[in-house]
């Protein structure tokens, strides 16, 4: 009876966390793409954070907020990522994405995703919580690990290099 109870308990917790990946996923990998600038190592870093927060998963689900938990997840995951050794290489837009978003002008999306993959990648991390995921300065500071203070001078100076990159295309690209 023991056995059944926990199988049916496990088989619960596996379509919580199915469900949570459906209704996240596509948050998390659009923050991923935008972190590392690479359709691919979005897809791996997306799986990487969903396979620890699965892991972990009877925990996570009873946290305050387990998408922002997944999101502070997959942010460490790329941090991680951009220490590795095999990671000094840096992705280059080539191309134009995969897929454009809709009532966006794709050469000015094009343009600032190469101008922020040029950003080191906590100044990137800075940015795209604060102003893609639209997150407060506490909560990006609290989901990077450093002081609201810190996220401030970041986004700053992070911001004034993405000026500084699109100057030379703002008149082509702004009409």
């Amino acid at each position: 009876m023991r056995m059944v109870v926990g199988r049916r308990r496990a088989g619960e917790e596996r379509r919580e966390f199915e469900e949570f990946a459906h209704t996240r996923g596509t948050a998390l990998f659009r923050t991923a793409l935008l972190l590392c600038g690479d359709w691919h190592l979005a897809e791996d870093l997306t799986q990487t954070a969903l396979a620890r927060i699965y892991a972990s998963w009877g925990r996570v689900k009873h946290a305050e907020s387990p998408a922002a938990y997944a999101r502070t997840v997959l942010v460490r995951c790329y941090l991680s990522h951009r220490r590795l050794r095999r990671s000094t290489e840096l992705p280059v837009l080539d191309s134009v994405p995969e897929q454009a978003a809709p009532d966006h002008d794709p050469a000015l999306r094009v343009a600032l995703l190469a101008a922020l993959a040029e950003l080191p990648p906590r100044d990137r991390a800075v940015l795209v919580l604060r102003y893609w995921e639209d997150r407060s300065v506490d909560e990006t500071a609290a989901e990077l690990q450093l002081s609201p203070g810190t996220v401030r001078v970041r986004a700053l100076r992070a911001l004034t290099r993405l000026r500084r990159q699109l100057a030379p295309q703002l008149d082509s690209l702004v009409q």
